[in-house]
């Protein structure tokens, strides 16, 4: 007769400290801010993204320079238009980076991993946008910081003014950020497989800007400015530099939206896009969070 036994293996209840909601939340967010530069995955994922912040860059050291060797402080960059005088590097951030962030935990069917712990979808959605902004802002801001380092050590005259702009210009590089991240997380979200997401966003971010300038210049030649203007609400480069240049002091663009109204128009549109982005999102990672 067979008797069975009963083991005492040492099992016991947890009894530390349970972190909770927000220390997961925290941690997402973490996480993706790190994989947006590569950190903590093989070498070959930190190519892209350190080699586009080394190119971000260059034209800002090349700028100091230019006014330390020639003494002509009026060379300086503007602080509000260096993020949009390199947009083309900054979208193809997006459009590499934004894949990692949002698609591949949808393409793997792990995003229901994330629910068995206190954490929500918003949570989640919220960690992920916070966490690409945050890359986005340190590869924009940190080149303007170094211009305006590079413009107090070569004695730039009315340093005042010039903390004004380089305020402004942070905000601005804030703003587009967030944008930016909002936009390349949503298309993102909708092609699993990263190759299509690269092209997606690509296609979003610069093929709409090529369209709409063609439509801006076919505009002005007929003569209709204003409307010229308004045009540029449709992309987002065009759309945050017109924040930039009505309510933060930024140099006029090529085309502006008419009057401070045109400004908060313009920060009315990039507050739909983010929080429309949000609803999106937050839908999108619900249903993949029930597969």
């Amino acid at each position: 007769m067979n008797v069975s036994t009963i083991h005492d293996i040492g099992y016991r209840h947890y009894e530390g400290k349970r972190l909770g909601r927000a220390y997961v939340t925290r941690s997402i967010f973490v996480h993706n801010l790190r994989a947006a530069y590569g950190l903590g995955r093989p070498a070959r994922a930190k190519v892209m993204p350190f080699v586009l912040a080394g190119i971000m860059l260059l034209p800002a050291v090349g700028d100091i320079a230019v006014v330390a060797i020639a003494k002509r402080p009026e060379a300086l960059f503007p602080y509000t238009r260096y993020q949009f005088m390199l947009q083309l590097i900054i979208s193809i951030f997006v459009a590499t980076q934004a894949p990692v962030l949002a698609s591949r935990e949808i393409r793997f069917h792990t995003v229901p991993l994330y629910f068995s712990r206190p954490v929500v979808h918003l949570d989640l959605v919220l960690a992920k946008l916070a966490a690409f902004t945050t890359a986005l802002f340190a590869l924009t801001a940190i080149p303007i910081t170094v211009l305006y380092v590079g413009g107090l050590v070569t004695q730039v005259p009315d340093s005042g003014t010039q903390l004004l702009h380089y305020l402004g210009g942070l905000l601005a590089c804030l703003l587009l950020s967030l944008v930016l991240g909002a936009i390349g997380l949503l298309v993102a979200a909708f092609t699993p497989r990263r190759g299509f997401g690269v092209a997606a966003v690509i296609a979003v971010l610069l093929v709409s800007s090529v369209l709409v300038s063609v439509v801006q210049e076919i505009t002005q030649h007929a003569g209709h400015w204003t409307l010229s203007g308004w045009l540029g609400l449709l992309t987002p480069y065009s759309l945050v530099d017109a924040v930039a240049y009505r309510l933060l002091g930024g140099k006029l663009p090529d085309i502006a939206v008419p009057g401070v109204g045109g400004g908060f128009a313009a920060l009315g549109v990039c507050a739909v896009i983010v929080a429309g982005a949000v609803v999106v999102l937050y839908s999108r990672f619900r249903k993949a969070g029930l597969s």
